[in-house]
């Protein structure tokens, strides 16, 4: 099953449909296949309404409990990952208003204790001085004013101590230049700074470095509950186990080629002097 973004909020429906579709086609009760799978007869009636969106692991349970065959598992098991993704696409955002999506941001920000964001092009918001936010959304085709606000005053999350965040970085996203040179300085100047903090690790992959895995897209995890990841005309969000291990494994893999601390500092500053050379 491909992921079509004009599918994804029908794939929820379709899902409760096909789980309730394959109870009552195999004779039992919403009581009796909720007790053999151990979950709530108000879960299950929930997951079959699509009030709830239940993960692989509780539809794996109802297909094997209701003796589904292997092509039909296989096929709605593909339906249920396709029902934990959400796609937000970027020209809702402008309609509903930029500002939004960084109270959603900053909810998330929030709820989270662990975080980590892999960002193979630009620098990401939590990070960003005043101009380089600025000159990121002019793209925009709304007004970005309270957009660069409410990215500004999302950074206060970095002196959580309760939290702990760590930003891998390709040396592109470092020095793409998205202002002018004397400001990109002062730009991985504010890294090297934010870098100090007890709670922030901070690592750059330099040019050059043996990668196997290609640096495809920005992508952040969220604790082991949710993944975001970025592309030109929207953002996918994963909240299907698999998807998020696989976007941890990928993130350790990056994570054993970056340099941090000092090294990664003194490469910040090599690449300052550069810019103000």
């Amino acid at each position: 099953m491909t992921l079509d973004p004009g599918r994804l909020g029908q794939a929820k429906a379709d899902l409760a449909e096909t789980l309730r579709s394959m109870r009552r086609r195999a004779g039992r009760t919403q009581v009796w296949l909720a007790l053999r799978c151990n979950i709530s007869q108000t879960k299950l009636s929930n997951i079959e309404t699509g009030r709830v969106t239940p993960g692989l692991v509780d539809v794996e349970l109802i297909l094997k409990v209701l003796d589904a065959p292997p092509e039909l598992a296989t096929q709605v098991a593909a339906l249920a990952r396709l029902a934990s993704t959400e796609w937000q696409g970027k020209r809702a955002s402008w309609r509903r208003g930029l500002e939004k999506r960084q109270a959603e941001l900053a909810g998330l920000e929030r709820e989270a204790t662990t975080l980590r964001y892999f960002l193979p092009a630009m620098v990401t918001g939590l990070l960003a001085t005043p101009e380089y936010v600025t000159a990121g959304l002019s793209h925009s085709p709304v007004d970005t004013s309270k957009t660069v606000a409410r990215k500004l005053e999302r950074q206060a999350v970095l002196y959580d101590s309760a939290k702990h965040f760590t930003f891998l970085l390709t040396e592109q996203a470092v020095r793409w230049a998205v202002v002018p040179r004397a400001a990109m300085a002062v730009q991985m100047d504010r890294i090297a700074s934010i870098s100090h903090l007890p709670n922030v690790r901070i690592g750059v992959i330099p040019t050059g470095t043996v990668v196997s895995r290609g640096p495809m897209n920005t992508f952040t995890v969220y604790d082991q509950r949710l993944a975001t990841v970025e592309t030109f005309t929207g953002r996918i969000v994963f909240q299907d186990a698999r998807d998020i291990a696989e976007h941890l494994e990928v993130f350790c893999a990056y994570e054993s080629h970056v340099f941090f601390g000092d090294e990664m500092r003194a490469l910040l500053a090599e690449w300052a002097a550069d810019c103000r050379a």
